[in-house]
């Protein structure tokens, strides 16, 4: 069959199955008798696009049930010591505040986050995360927001680009790691450093992103404890809008 023949009968099963057609008619009519060659591929590669569409546009349920095992470093976990730190005997007899300061300027000066949390904001933090190990935050761009993956492991929240899980899984780069050392619990304390890729997070949006942990793991708050148990427990019932709007609420607020 010459591609003119076929490119008819291609254009009758357009006017049939299409309801755009008539909106764009005279162009496909034009390029059909222009060069039919042209036509043809054009619906070819349509018709390509079309069976490959839906194994790529999977819903959040496919890519981040946490009711199945995701396989990344993350699955293993292996608690992180302070001493690789800070060597605890040399502050062991220091108070909570000295302790927080001496923390805050060991690390003002490098490219990490810091902070020192109270026992029981980490105790709720801890629960929070083994009933909810799996999350995604957005992180304002000046496009618009992209979202980041968070995975809770032993003592250890990594965050990932949720774009970079999609296609790359296991071997997805981390963007941050947050890490809470126990070993001064006793006074009270928890001592918590986040390490971030300066090449994909600013100082603000690696900030940010512990910001919103706090927020959603360690306050309670009734929005944002249910979006957690939706995008864990429901994740077909997860709108990734619900999150832009608590963020909107967190920039009023």
């Amino acid at each position: 069959m010459s591609a003119l023949l076929r490119a008819e009968k291609v254009l009758e099963e357009l006017k049939e199955k299409n309801p755009y057609y008539e909106k764009y008619a005279s162009k496909i009519a034009a390029l059909q008798q222009t060069s039919p060659e042209e036509f043809l591929e054009r619906v070819d590669a349509a018709e390509k696009k079309k069976e490959t569409k839906p194994g790529s546009e999977r819903k959040y349920s496919e890519l981040l049930n946490p009711k199945e095992k995701l396989e990344t470093p993350a699955a293993k976990p292996t608690d992180k010591k302070l001493d690789d730190v800070m060597k605890v005997d040399l502050i062991r007899d220091k108070t909570p505040e000295e302790i927080k300061h001496l923390w805050y300027e060991y690390h003002k000066s490098k490219d990490v986050v810091a902070a020192a949390i109270p026992v029981e904001q980490y105790d709720m933090l801890m629960t929070n995360g083994k009933e909810y190990p799996v999350f995604i935050f957005p992180l304002p761009r000046s496009e618009g927001y992209e979202f980041i993956m968070l995975q809770f492991s032993g003592n250890t929240i990594h965050f990932t680009p949720l774009i970079a899980y999609q296609v790359h899984k296991e071997n997805a780069p981390e963007c941050l790691n947050i890490v809470h050392y126990t070993e001064l619990r006793d006074k009270g304390i928890v001592l918590m450093r986040g390490e971030y890729d300066t090449q994909v997070l600013n100082p603000q949006e690696a900030q940010c992103l512990a910001n919103q942990l706090q927020l959603y793991y360690c306050k309670g708050d009734k929005s944002k404890m249910e979006l957690l148990e939706t995008f864990n427990n429901r994740p077909d019932n997860f709108k990734h809008m619900d999150l832009i709007k608590e963020m909107e609420n967190i920039k009023i607020e």
